[in-house]
């Protein structure tokens, strides 16, 4: 580790100032005017290393020729997580004053249209590097405070809460700015637009769309709505105030307790072992009052006891070490599918000795 870097590799000597910004809202409601007015304003009045980051802009083109070929709501979320992969690259080149590198893994034409979003707004100049997926940042990136604008409808809590992950995991300052538009305004607009989001979406949208909500969740009090248009003076005041809290109280990083989880899990697996070990006992003594009944051989009796005792203790082992002789297709450690594997094996081992009865 490099002196003067924390455990994930970042820079403590000089904390510059980082955000991010999510502007949310429906379609059509002037999320990306907004944004250039915000972008331009914050360079000129503040000196600031402002980016526009317009989700539209930067998916993958084949996805926008035509309605019909727009991604089903799985793909859409994989390409907004990859989205942030690449801004957590640019980051982490930020933080730690270096090139910014490309991910191994990623889709070519929306890298390339991600790229094209930073260079357009000087946070990384075009260098021979670039055979070598490195690239410069700008010196306007690394020597003033820094904030992206995340331009996209965010409707939902959970896509919001994703950036702020983000935020926290590098210690950035985080807020939200919710623009809202009247559904008939933002239906009227998009009518005009060349290529008009179908009505259809804007509609399902805003019957579903979770506006920030800071008196619940605490992660969300940097949050502010504006009207749509904004009315100048007052928003931009309580604009302004909001983006200074966020650079200057940036979110902290909290380590996760390893040892805790590890703890907890431990805690987890026993308690699930133990209420095994007496649902199993409870199923064996069934079956052999069960087996009683029918009449059966002594001695088959006795081996028939010996065999099902030996599955359970062998099923707890499983449990207890992972060895996943039987719940070799368990994914997570539940105690319905334990015992419905255990009951198919008890039944194999049943139908040996009493196969003519059933």
């Amino acid at each position: 580790m490099k002196a003067g870097e924390d455990a994930r590799g970042v820079r403590s000597e000089k904390p510059k100032k980082l955000g991010l910004c999510v502007l949310c809202g429906l379609p059509a409601a002037g999320k990306s005017t907004f944004a250039r007015a915000l972008s331009h304003r914050l360079r000129q009045e503040r000196s600031w290393a402002v980016g526009v980051v317009a989700y539209d802009d930067v998916m993958p083109d084949a996805f926008q020729e035509e309605a019909s070929a727009r991604p089903l709501p799985s793909q859409w979320k994989s390409l907004r997580q990859e989205l942030l992969k690449y801004l957590e690259y640019f980051f982490l080149a930020v933080i730690n004053g270096c090139q910014m590198s490309a991910p191994p893994s990623r889709t070519e034409a929306m890298w390339e249209d991600f790229l094209t979003c930073l260079k357009d707004q000087d946070l990384i100049s075009s260098s021979a590097l670039e055979a070598q997926s490195h690239y410069l940042l700008t010196k306007t990136a690394v020597s003033r405070p820094l904030l992206l604008i995340l331009d996209d409808n965010f409707y939902y809590q959970s896509m919001r809460y994703e950036v702020y992950q983000l935020a926290r995991k590098y210690s950035l300052g985080f807020c939200q700015l919710f623009l809202e538009c009247s559904l008939e305004t933002c239906l009227q607009r998009n009518g005009q637009r060349p290529l008009p989001v179908p009505a259809e979406t804007i509609h399902l949208m805003a019957s579903k769309i979770e506006k920030p909500n800071p008196e619940k969740n605490a992660w969300e009090h940097n949050s502010l709505t504006i009207q749509s248009p904004a009315s100048a003076s007052e928003a931009r005041l309580k604009l302004t105030d909001l983006l200074l809290t966020a650079l200057e109280n940036p979110v902290k990083y909290v380590e996760e307790n390893v040892e805790q989880k590890e703890t907890d899990r431990i805690i987890c697996s026993t308690n699930i072992l133990h209420q095994a070990d007496q649902t199993l006992r409870r199923i064996v003594s069934q079956t052999m009052k069960e087996a009683k009944g029918e009449q059966g051989f002594p001695y088959n009796l006795k081996l028939l006891a010996e065999e099902l005792n030996k599955l359970k203790a062998e099923f707890l082992e499983d449990l207890r070490q992972g060895n996943k002789k039987y719940l070799c297709f368990q994914q997570t450690m539940d105690l319905s599918d334990v015992i419905s594997f255990f009951h198919y094996e008890k039944d194999n081992i049943v139908q040996k000795y009493f196969s003519k009865q059933h």
